[in-house]
């Protein structure tokens, strides 16, 4: 009989899936790292709470809470998803999101397009630059065709007519937020501002490199403040449920 994951990935675009899979298998020595992912059909229209019922059909299905962690969009339906089921959800980490939680490369995308009236492929290869840093030409139009294909089938709520913000604040459960120094879709301020939404067991990371993939160019790196913070909130949830003491020190 297989093991419950201890943690969930959620992936709300699947072209992206190659970019998180460092990062999952760095941290699935830790134990089961379930990756659950959402493709929207391009002939159904945009809805957050569509992709909100599919977590929840799914995340019901396990037995105990558990660590829920997303990048980017996927973050922000974490986020959105333990702000309606804390009891569900052991801890929440989120990479790349900022305290506007809805800021997403697609967003700053249409900003981008609504402002300098450029071809669309000028705007893609600016924004390849943006997320990945400097990539060979081969590789630039591979990542091209990746944000081609992601505009087409991610549930993104941003378009050319509207991007809109989301829902600033914290959760009930504890929140590890992690970035990049680099990051030029959500920067370190944007990442920084979540620290007036923390409480004591909650906490912020920066990594000095890596763009906004940042887990993806340095797993090794990120993989470690993660696994911490789980590791404190099992000895955490331990603890509380024998009715001792116990102080998250960061």
């Amino acid at each position: 009989m297989s093991r419950e994951p201890i943690a969930v990935w959620l992936t709300p675009n699947p072209v992206f899936h190659g970019f998180h899979s460092p990062l999952l298998s760095y941290l699935s020595q830790a134990g089961p790292i379930a990756h659950w992912e959402y493709l929207q059909n391009q002939d159904e229209g945009t809805s957050i709470d569509n992709v909100l019922a599919s977590v929840q059909d799914y995340l019901e299905t396990l037995s105990q809470p558990i660590h829920l962690i997303g990048h980017g969009i996927g973050g922000w339906l974490g986020l959105l998803y333990t702000r309606q089921f804390p009891e569900q959800i052991k801890s929440l980490t989120l990479l790349g999101v900022g305290v506007d939680p809805a800021l997403d490369w697609q967003a700053y995308y249409y900003s981008l397009f609504k402002h300098l009236h450029c071809p669309q492929q000028m705007i893609l290869e600016q924004i390849v630059y943006s997320l990945f840093g400097e990539q060979n030409p081969t590789m630039t139009h591979y990542l091209l065709e990746v944000l081609r294909r992601d505009l087409l089938s991610s549930p993104s709520p941003h378009s050319l007519y509207q991007q809109i913000n989301g829902e600033e604040g914290g959760v009930e459960v504890p929140l590890l937020v992690c970035g990049s120094e680099n990051d030029l879709i959500v920067p370190p301020t944007a990442i920084k501002g979540w620290r007036k939404y923390l409480h004591q067991w909650d906490y912020v990371w920066l990594i000095p490199y890596g763009h906004h993939f940042f887990h993806y160019f340095y797993p090794s790196l990120v993989t470690p403040p993660i696994l911490e913070f789980w590791q404190s909130n099992d000895q955490f949830s331990q603890i509380e449920s024998s009715c001792w003491e116990y102080s998250w020190l960061k």
